[in-house]
């Protein structure tokens, strides 16, 4: 994307927020901005499930009268937001990337509380964003929508399952995005697309209906920088009486957000001991981001957390949420489902309920293990992933050997087991102009701080990547 120097789809929230207020621009002339985007960002990465472009007119204009009378809604009066297509929207189908999901199925007349949240807050809800079928793998890809594919080269993945999120946030088709991310699901598709992503603390954004994949599964915001998420998470954080599991209400996320990293304890985990291959053009652009929070104040120690690789007790834990989301299927629908979901179903249904209590315990487990390692420092920080994007349609790299998404995701789904808030920062490119991410991990409810230490980052410059260059 080359953009105008006026061009209002280039803006962050915060500075749509700022020109509404000033004057200088309406709601109705930044979605119009975004929706032209938007068209763009679908003919070329196939980042949406359908585009919402008359009633998101409807709804500017509505916000624009609001804002004219300097009566806002809410912070987020007339700001457009995408919302990944496995939350309910109101007014239209949730297919969730599945042909087993039909569209006549449902009156679709209920919002899922984070998007209810954001009705109430008067943002423009510009359309569904593309997943994987039932966001059960780390790229985007599904029998309902295809490919979808990454801003910066378009030969290769947007990353998932919150891809078609991504490539609309790096775009331009909305600044802010709604996604999930249950191993890694917000924070693979920033990374592989330059944009910043959150998974919260699980519970900090209250989900329905539940994730088959339980309390792996985390909401969590999309966006151009660290200070635009916390505006969605304060946003969307709202207590909803459908989801029992929800955390209990914290401050807000934007509080103390200038206040930067001086004197901060940060462990830095460059493969997790050994245990990770990182391609070094991801390992130096990693090493570049912590440098410059060091020169920020931080005091940076080289460390790697007590983990064994968990992938054993994730799959446990991943494949049987999946095969008990087809439990009642029927042989024909079975039929009609990506063939890499049908193979961890049938995996998932092998295991027994002591195999399950088996990984709830060793979750637990490395849950304490985390716990211990967060009362010596503040923060950790790894890469986000230890390669960048590859080429699309495929689950994994070629020729890496990996047989499942896991294989390349490392870094984030053990932070789905053990419920920190994990974000992931763009800290440079590799030698094909790929964005690569850093990530950084607080122990459970420090979404503040993580928040905090990200938007240092962004102030400091070395969260600067270009921007896409196509379209």
């Amino acid at each position: 994307m080359t953009p105008e120097p006026n061009d209002l789809s280039t803006l962050t929230a915060r500075q749509l927020i700022a020109g509404y207020q000033r004057g200088d621009f309406s709601p109705l002339e930044a979605v119009r901005a975004v929706l032209d985007r938007a068209e763009t960002a679908q003919r070329l990465t196939n980042a949406f499930v359908r585009i919402d472009g008359e009633q998101a007119l409807e709804q500017a204009e509505a916000a624009t009268e609001r804002r004219r009378r300097k009566e806002p809604l809410g912070p987020l009066d007339g700001v457009p937001v995408t919302v990944k297509d496995i939350f309910l929207q109101a007014g239209g189908p949730t297919l969730r990337g599945s042909r087993t999901v039909r569209p006549d199925s449902s009156a679709w007349d209920e919002d899922a509380p984070a998007v209810a949240r954001l009705r109430e807050q008067g943002a423009v809800l510009v359309g569904k964003t593309t997943t994987p079928e039932f966001g059960w793998k780390g790229v985007t890809d599904s029998p309902l929508t295809g490919v979808t594919r990454n801003p910066y080269d378009l030969s290769r993945t947007a990353g998932g399952s919150s891809g078609g999120s991504a490539a609309a946030v790096a775009l331009g088709a909305a600044p802010l995005s709604l996604g999930t991310d249950g191993g890694g699901s917000v924070r693979i598709p920033a990374s592989f697309c330059g944009i910043f992503g959150l998974k919260p603390t699980y519970g900090r954004i209250p989900l329905y209906p539940s994730s088959p994949f339980g309390t792996l599964a985390h909401a969590g915001p999309m966006a151009r920088d660290a200070a635009d998420a916390a505006l969605l998470l304060d946003a969307v954080s709202g207590p909803d009486w459908r989801d029992w599991s929800q955390a209990a209400p914290a401050p807000p996320a934007s509080g103390g957000l200038t206040e930067g990293v001086k004197g901060l304890r940060i462990a830095f985990s460059a493969s997790f001991g050994g245990q990770v291959a990182v391609r070094p053009a991801v390992a130096s652009a990693v090493r570049g981001a912590v440098g410059r929070l060091a020169e920020l104040g931080a005091y940076i120690e080289e460390a790697d957390p007590d983990i064994a690789d968990p992938v054993d007790t994730f799959h446990t834990l991943w494949f049987t949420g999946a095969a008990r989301l087809v439990q009642h299927f029927g042989g024909e629908q079975r039929e009609l489902l990506d063939p890499g979901l049908r193979e961890v179903c049938a995996e998932g249904e092998g295991a027994s309920a002591l195999d399950y209590l088996a990984a709830v315990d060793a979750r637990m487990d490395l849950g304490r293990r985390l716990g211990r390692f967060h009362t010596g420092y503040d923060l950790l920080v790894t890469p986000t992933l230890p390669v960048t994007a590859f080429e699309a349609g495929a689950e994994v790299p070629k020729g890496s050997g990996h047989r499942r998404w896991t294989g390349w995701t490392p870094f984030t789904y053990p932070f789905n087991l053990t419920q920190q808030p994990a974000a992931t920062v763009p800290c440079g490119v590799d030698e094909d102009g790929l964005p690569v991410g850093v990530q950084l991990v607080g122990p459970r409810h420090a979404d503040a701080l993580v928040l905090r230490a990200a938007h240092a980052l962004y102030a400091s410059g070395a969260a600067a990547v270009p921007p896409p260059t196509i379209g």
